[in-house]
């Protein structure tokens, strides 16, 4: 079983996103068959059954073992991740793009950069699984707390100007066996979810710092 699965076929994405069949995918963390499953979920057996196959006609679950109990098999099956991710590009040609309207200082522009994220990462993920390869990447994740907003704007523009520098250093346009790689670098409020919190970001124009 994969950690994380990139869904990137339509059919499958709305396969995953309907309510009894995203709940059979969480009960087949452990393999289960039709019958195990509705007893589990608390559905009739043929219902789980039907969605079972279409979830397996996309790719969702995959049969782990076949039981033989007297004259009839058993059919077991386990979801093919823990986790799944609707890649935009399921979305076509009106899935976000960050070459439209570039802008540093927008929420919009930065969760389109996630958006391409997604989707580019997915397709590495996708084509190292069928050729069983580790795909090669590199992420941080940190928090940090501004005192005011002049911080976060100086803080802003030394990361920009790190970034450009390490870029510069290590960028080779002429290298023969060189591969592109995409850096990829956001800051965004953290939203509130203590109960009762205030989930409003800070007030100001969508593309101030």
């Amino acid at each position: 079983m994969l950690d994380v699965a990139v869904i990137e076929e339509p059919a499958a994405a709305e396969a995953s996103l309907d309510p009894i069949r995203s709940r059979i995918l969480a009960a087949l963390a452990e393999p289960g068959s039709a019958a195990m499953l509705a007893g589990r979920l608390g559905l009739p057996r043929q219902k789980v059954n039907y969605h079972l196959k279409e979830l397996e006609r996309h790719g969702l679950v995959e049969l782990a073992e076949e039981r033989r109990k007297g004259n009839v098999t058993e059919r077991v099956y386990r979801a093919t991740a823990a986790s799944y991710v609707i890649s935009p590009a399921v979305l076509g040609a009106v899935s976000p793009d960050p070459s439209r309207s570039p802008d540093q200082l927008s929420a919009r522009w930065l969760l389109a950069l996630g958006s391409r994220l997604v989707q580019e990462v997915g397709t590495l993920l996708t084509g190292g699984a069928r050729a069983r390869r580790r795909v090669a990447t590199f992420g941080i994740d940190a928090q940090v707390r501004f005192a005011s907003a002049a911080d976060r704007t100086a803080f802003a523009d030394e990361l920009a100007q790190a970034v450009a520098v390490l870029v510069s250093r290590y960028h080779d346009e002429s290298a023969p066996a060189g591969r592109t790689h995409r850096v990829v670098a956001g800051l965004h409020q953290i939203p509130a979810t203590a109960p009762g919190a205030d989930t409003a970001p800070e007030s100001g124009p969508e593309n101030a710092r």
